[in-house]
């Protein structure tokens, strides 16, 4: 694939030529920020004072500072723009919500970012604060939202900007299946991307705009159907599916960029860990003549801005005393990539499910059943803080629990498993369970081949009619990353303590934890 691609992009340079029309114009763009203001560690959590000295932290807003400032010296002709994503993650946004992310992006300068689905999680009443402070547009076009009075005159379809002389149009777009991975409220409507998409290119070429860019928090995947379902996009900015394109790095997942068609695709990873520079040279008639560049790093050999550097430190002081108390320990690192939890079983997954089961085990519940989505990093060695634990559940999930039938928790798994191939944060991690699923098998089409719960005798095969005691989170109870079957649960009750509460106190009663992985979840 990177060969086809190298060799696409050579060919592209090649015939670019000197010609007097030619347009160049430097994207500079990030995704999945998630309120990392401050520099994390490799594993994608918290980084402390002392290794960042040391070089071994990355991102953080004062190096994202830099990296701008550095690359836009090496373009007479920049814009910035996001792919989405700014909220949720750390306690920056539990205490601050969507103020300090505004503030720094203004800082900043960015040119356009589009609504990504944690935008959400609030609300539109959070959204609409957040858009407010913005000193730049922020984009949607896959979603009316014509009855929904905080954001309808906000947040726009699609923007016409002006670089160098040239009018650029920018598209925005946020995940279809957003009202299951947030809360916009019933008032808004999600619709399908490439529809949308190709709507707002026919709006900007029928007004003479013939470069036009898509900032789409929407996932590689559908990123690539839209370039081939649609005509007239010359680039994507993604975001969502975290991922990194890139043409030196070994972890990369396509190449930077991933041309479908005459469409150039980009995504940076996420958490601030890279700042995206793609270099596109356009025709007179708006056609890509070449299109090339590569994420930077932004790991300790980016030096940090040090007006930001001590704007985030003064931020941060309301949050020490929450963050830097030690609650537990753990033997090893707790892993929580979502590259691992998102498609199989993993030490996070397994800590977090045993977390939930083990708090209302003494009421019944027979099984848990946790979104991997909601796992947002993991854990080093050492002394956990509760900064740690809140790193990893950001979202201040409550404890839920609700009776259904064996078919019910079937069915939910089905689910869970059926958007594997997309990594999405619907895969399930269990407890008081065991499961088995064939990725041959096409979703929702029986996908789990067995399922075992654990008795007082050990694992036996779940009764689709025989009635559990199933614990989760609020935001799964209630059809969450497509949980919908959850809803009609008997006797459900979703106010149970925060779930980063339960998993601080069960880690501290284990003495030093001991991650591990006990083959609770097989694929075939």
């Amino acid at each position: 694939m990177f060969k086809s691609i190298f060799t696409s992009i050579a060919l592209l340079a090649i015939s670019a030529g000197a010609a007097a029309a030619d347009y160049s114009l430097t994207i500079l763009h990030t995704n999945d920020f998630h309120a990392r203001f401050e520099p994390i560690s490799k594993y994608d959590s918290g980084c402390g004072a002392e290794d960042n000295a040391e070089g071994k932290c990355f991102g953080g807003s004062a190096r994202l500072v830099t990296a701008i400032n550095e690359a836009r010296t090496r373009s007479e002709n920049s814009i910035l723009v996001d792919g989405g994503d700014q909220f949720q993650g750390t306690l920056f946004y539990t205490y601050y919500k969507g103020k300090l992310a505004a503030e720094m992006m203004n800082k900043m300068g960015y040119t356009a970012m589009t609504v990504g689905n944690h935008e959400f999680d609030d609300g539109p009443e959070v959204l609409r604060g957040f858009a407010d402070a913005l000193e730049f547009p922020i984009l949607m076009s896959n979603a009316d939202i014509s009855g929904e009075a905080l954001l309808r005159d906000v947040i726009q379809k699609s923007v016409v900007i002006e670089r160098a002389g040239e009018k650029i149009g920018l598209i925005g777009l946020t995940p279809q299946d957003t009202d299951e991975l947030a809360s916009p409220g019933p008032n808004v409507i999600f619709l399908d991307p490439s529809s949308a998409v190709q709507a707002e290119v026919d709006k900007l070429t029928a007004i003479g705009v013939n470069k036009i860019i898509v900032l789409s928090h929407s996932g590689y995947l559908v990123d690539q159907a839209v370039a081939a379902n649609t005509t007239g996009v010359d680039v994507i900015v993604g975001g969502h599916s975290n991922t990194l394109l890139s043409n030196t790095n070994e972890r990369a997942e396509g190449a930077y960029p991933t041309m479908v068609g005459d469409t150039a695709i980009v995504q940076a990873y996420a958490y601030g860990k890279f700042l995206g520079e793609l270099n596109v040279t356009f025709d007179a008639a708006g056609k890509i003549l070449q299109a090339v560049g590569e994420p930077l790093s932004l790991d300790g050999t980016v030096s940090e801005d040090s007006v930001t550097k001590n704007r985030i430190a003064v931020a941060a002081l309301p949050l020490e005393e929450i963050r830097n108390q030690v609650v537990a320990k753990s033997s090893a690192v707790i892993q929580g990539d979502r590259k691992v939890c998102r498609v199989a079983e993993c030490e996070m997954g397994n800590l977090v499910a045993d977390a939930m089961l083990a708090h209302v085990a003494d009421q019944g519940a027979q099984i848990a059943i946790a979104n991997s989505g909601g796992l947002r990093a993991s854990i080093d060695a050492g002394d956990v803080t509760m900064g740690e634990v809140l790193t990893v559940l950001p979202f201040q999930n409550t404890l839920a629990t609700f009776q259904i039938s064996g078919q019910g928790v079937i069915d939910a798994l089905e689910n869970g498993v059926s958007q594997v191939e997309e990594v999405k944060g619907r895969f399930p991690q269990v407890a008081g369970l065991k499961f088995t699923w064939d990725l041959s098998v096409a979703p929702n089409e029986g996908r789990v081949v067995e399922v075992l719960v654990a008795e007082s005798a050990g694992f036996v095969p779940i009764d689709p009619a025989a009635i559990y005691m199933v614990v989760t989170n609020n935001y799964v109870r209630n059809g969450g990353d497509g949980y919908k079957m959850f809803r009609s649960g008997l006797n459900a009750y979703d106010y149970g303590p925060g779930l980063e509460v339960v998993l601080a106190e069960y880690m501290a009663a284990q003495g030093s934890y001991v991650p591990y992985l006990d083959g609770r979840i097989t694929a075939k």
